[in-house]
C-alpha cells in the first residue's frame, strides 16, 4: 500500500529470503541508494542507535534553528528597514518565499542552507508585515504571537494524547483543504495586485472574517498532519537529513497561522 506521506512515498521497504543460518536485515531504497532499517534491539534501546536516522530531538533542534533564523530576520527588518520601504520589501519577500517554499516542498529539499535561506526570507516577510500591522493597530503583534503559540501547543497536546489522529482520510481532507485555500488566496492576491484594492477575502467584511477563521482551523489541523509525518519518518528510520523537512513543515504552518490570526484580529478591531 502506497503511503500518503510525501516524505515516505518515494522509498520502498524490501526484505530478502532467508539464506544459510540467518536472515538479512530489512532495507529500504531511496534515490538509488540502500539503507538498513533500524533493528528491533535498536528501537528498544538494547543496542547502540543508528546515528544517521531521524529522531524527535533532532527534529526539535532543526525546528528551533529555523524559527530562530526567522525571528532574527524579522527583528532586524522591524528595526532597520524604514517605514517607506516596508511595503515593497513585504511583497518581494512574500513572492520569493512562496517560490522557494514550492521548490522545497515538491523537490523534497533537505539542504540546510536552502532551508535556512527560506527561514530568513520568511522572517523578512514577517517583520515587514508585522510592523505594518502594528503601526495601524497598536499591540496587535503581541496578541497574534500569543494566540499562535497557544494554538500550536494545543494541537501538539491533542496529537500527543491521540484525541486527534491523523488517519489517511483525515490527512487527505486536511491537505486538500489547505491546497484549496492556497489557490483561493493566490487568486485574491492577483485581484489585489491588478485592481489596487483589497479583494473580497481581505477587505475586513463578513466573508473575509469567515475565510480567516477557516484558514486558522485548517492551519491548526495541518500541525497534526505534520506531526504524524515526522513520527512516520522516525518509525521508518529515514535518514537524519529528513528532519529538516519536518522542521520546514512546522515553520510553514506557524507562519500561515500567525498571519491569519494577525489578519483576523485586525478585522475585529476595525469593527
Amino acid at each position: 500500500m502506497r503511503s500518503s506521506n510525501p516524505i515516505l512515498r518515494r522509498f520502498t521497504t524490501t526484505t530478502q529470503p532467508p539464506t544459510g543460518y540467518g536472515r538479512p536485515a530489512p532495507t529500504y531504497s531511496y534515490g538509488g541508494r540502500t539503507y538498513a532499517m533500524p533493528t528491533t534491539e535498536q528501537r528498544a534501546g538494547l543496542a547502540p542507535p543508528t546515528t544517521d536516522v531521524m529522531t524527535v530531538d533532532d527534529v526539535v533542534v532543526k525546528t528551533v534553528t529555523l524559527l530562530g533564523a526567522a525571528v532574527a530576520a524579522a527583528a532586524a527588518t522591524w528595526i532597520l528597514v524604514p517605514a517607506s520601504a516596508m511595503m515593497p520589501l513585504w511583497i518581494a519577500a512574500m513572492l520569493i518565499g512562496l517560490l522557494l517554499g514550492l521548490v522545497i516542498s515538491f523537490a523534497q529539499v533537505t539542504n540546510p542552507v536552502i532551508l535556512l535561506t527560506y527561514a530568513v526570507v520568511e522572517g523578512v516577510f514577517l517583520g515587514a508585515a508585522s510592523k505594518a500591522f502594528e503601526t495601524r493597530w497598536n499591540g496587535i503583534v503581541l496578541q497574534a504571537v500569543i494566540a499562535t503559540l497557544g494554538v500550536f501547543l494545543t494541537m501538539a497536546a491533542l496529537y500527543k494524547t491521540r484525541i486527534i489522529r491523523a488517519t489517511p482520510r483525515f490527512t487527505r481532507i486536511v491537505i486538500g483543504a489547505a491546497a484549496g485555500l492556497a489557490v483561493v488566496t493566490v487568486v485574491n492576491l492577483l485581484i489585489t495586485m491588478f485592481t489596487g484594492t483589497a479583494g473580497p477575502l481581505h477587505d475586513g467584511g463578513g466573508l473575509a472574517i469567515i475565510f480567516s477563521l477557516v484558514c486558522i482551523v485548517v492551519a491548526a489541523l495541518m500541525f497534526v498532519v505534520t506531526f504524524a509525518q515526522i513520527e512516520d519518518g522516525i518509525r521508518a528510520g529515514l535518514p537524519r537529513r529528513y528532519g529538516w523537512l519536518g522542521a520546514f513543515g512546522i515553520l510553514v504552518e506557524l507562519v500561515w497561522l500567525y498571519l491569519e490570526i494577525l489578519r483576523l484580529i485586525s478585522f475585529l478591531q476595525d469593527d
